[in-house]
C-alpha cells in the first residue's frame, strides 16, 4: 500500500465536484478529484442550468462554452392537456441570462473536465473511497483502485458523491427526510413535437405529471410520474404517456428512444454540511424532487461559493466556512420546500384537487408580479 499527499480531496466528479475543483485550482489550491465510476459512465440526467448558475459560472471561464453547446429556452408553461394554465417568461427577468439553458449533464461534465484539465488536474476514475480516518491534524482516505489500494492524506475532504454519499456516511451525518410514493421516469428521445422549442412544458393530468423540454440536436427530454413502469421504457410506453397527458389535439409522436431510466425521488437534508474537516456539497447534502430543475443548480452554487471560505479555513479562519454552511443550509431548506410543493401540486389525482389547483394556477397567471416572482425563484435569482 502506497501513500500520497494532497491538500483537498474531492470525492465525486459530477458537476458539483468538478465546479469546486475548478474554483479551487483557479485560486491556487492543490486538489485531487476521484470518482468510483469509470470515465464516460455518466449519462445525460440533469439538463437544466438556470440564470443564477450561469452568473456564478462566469468566474470559472465555462459559461460561454455552455451557451455554445446548450439550447436557450426562455419560456416555462404549465398546461392541462390543451389548456394553458400558467405562462412564465424568463425573458422578463433581470440579469445577463434571462432564460433557462438546456444541456445534458454528460455534455456539461465534458466541458468542465476540459477546463479542469487546462488547470492541470485530471480526474482519477475507478477510484472508490472505502473509509476516512483522522490522523493528527490530517485526514486519511483509504481508496480502492484497480491497480491497488492507496492511503491518501488530505487536510480537507469534500463529499460531492451524491445521494448515497460515502463521505456523509463516514462522517456519521444524518440524512433526514423521506421518499415520494410515485416512481418517475426520464427519457431522452427523438420525436415530432407540436410545441415550440423555446418552452419547457409541464403537463398536469389526473394520470400524472409530464414535463417535456427541448435538448440540443433536435431531441427532447421527457420526465413523468409512472405507476409500475416497465423495465424497458420503450417507444410504446412513452407514446402512451404522451397520448394520455400531452395536448389532445396533437400529443406528439416518438421516433426513437436515445436513453431512458426509472427512479424514485427523495426529499432529504443533511443535518450538518460540515464535520471537522469534512464538507458536504450538492446531492450529498440535499436531494429533492426534479420539479423546477433545481438539483444540479443548487449543488453548483454550493460548490462555487465554497471555494473562498474553504481556503480561509485552511489558513486558520473558519468563520467564513461556518457562514457558508449556514447560508447554504438555508438555501437547501428553501429549495426542498419549493420543489416539494411543486411536486405535490403537480401530482394531485382527485378531480376536486385538480380543479382547485388549476384555478389557482390560472389566477396566478393573470398577475404579472406573481408570475415574475415565481420565475425569479425558479431561476435562483432570490439567492
Amino acid at each position: 500500500m502506497s501513500a500520497s499527499v494532497s491538500s483537498i480531496l474531492i470525492v465525486g466528479a459530477g458537476p458539483t465536484g468538478l465546479y469546486l475543483a475548478i474554483a479551487l485550482r483557479q485560486r491556487g489550491a492543490r486538489v485531487i478529484v476521484i470518482d468510483r465510476q469509470t470515465q464516460g459512465a455518466n449519462t445525460s440526467r440533469a439538463a437544466v442550468i438556470h440564470a443564477r448558475t450561469l452568473e456564478v459560472l462566469e468566474q470559472l471561464g465555462v459559461t460561454a462554452k455552455l451557451l455554445e453547446e446548450g439550447i436557450i429556452v426562455p419560456k416555462f408553461r404549465v398546461r392541462d392537456r390543451d389548456r394553458l394554465l400558467l405562462d412564465l417568461d424568463f425573458g422578463e427577468l433581470p440579469g445577463r441570462y434571462p432564460f433557462t439553458l438546456m444541456l445534458p449533464q454528460d455534455q456539461t461534465e465534458a466541458i468542465l473536465r476540459t477546463r479542469l484539465l487546462e488547470l492541470g488536474v485530471e480526474v482519477q476514475w475507478a477510484t472508490e473511497l472505502e473509509s476516512i480516518a483522522q490522523e493528527g491534524d490530517r485526514l486519511v482516505a483509504h481508496l480502492k483502485r484497480p491497480d491497488g489500494n492507496i492511503d491518501m492524506h488530505a487536510s480537507w475532504v469534500v463529499g460531492c458523491d451524491g445521494l448515497h454519499s460515502k463521505v456523509r456516511a463516514d462522517a456519521e451525518i444524518p440524512f433526514v427526510g423521506g421518499t415520494y410514493r410515485q416512481e418517475f421516469i426520464l427519457a431522452d428521445v427523438d420525436m415530432d413535437w407540436p410545441l415550440t422549442r423555446s418552452e419547457v412544458a409541464l403537463f398536469v393530468a389526473p394520470k400524472g405529471l409530464m414535463v417535456v423540454a427541448p435538448l440540443p440536436h433536435d431531441r427532447h427530454r421527457i420526465v413523468a410520474t409512472a405507476s409500475k413502469p416497465p423495465e424497458q421504457l420503450d417507444m410504446s410506453f412513452l407514446q402512451r404517456l404522451l397520448d394520455e397527458r400531452g395536448a389532445s389535439s396533437d400529443p406528439g409522436r416518438i421516433a426513437d428512444v436515445i436513453w431512458a431510466s426509472r427512479f424514485h425521488v427523495h426529499h432529504r437534508l443533511a443535518e450538518n454540511v460540515t464535520s471537522g474537516n469534512i464538507i458536504l456539497c450538492g446531492d450529498a447534502a440535499h436531494v429533492h424532487s426534479p420539479a423546477g430543475g433545481q438539483g444540479m443548480n443548487t449543488g453548483i452554487q454550493d460548490a462555487v461559493s465554497l471555494a473562498d471560505p474553504l481556503l480561509h479555513a485552511m489558513n486558520g479562519d473558519r468563520s467564513p466556512l461556518l457562514g457558508w454552511a449556514d447560508a447554504r443550509q438555508k438555501v437547501a431548506r428553501s429549495v426542498v420546500r419549493l420543489t416539494d410543493r411543486m411536486t405535490r401540486l403537480a401530482t394531485l389525482r382527485s378531480p376536486a384537487g385538480c380543479t382547485v389547483r388549476n384555478g389557482i394556477l390560472g389566477t396566478i397567471g393573470r398577475i404579472p408580479s406573481a408570475r415574475n416572482a415565481i420565475a425569479r425563484r425558479i431561476a435562483g435569482l432570490d439567492h
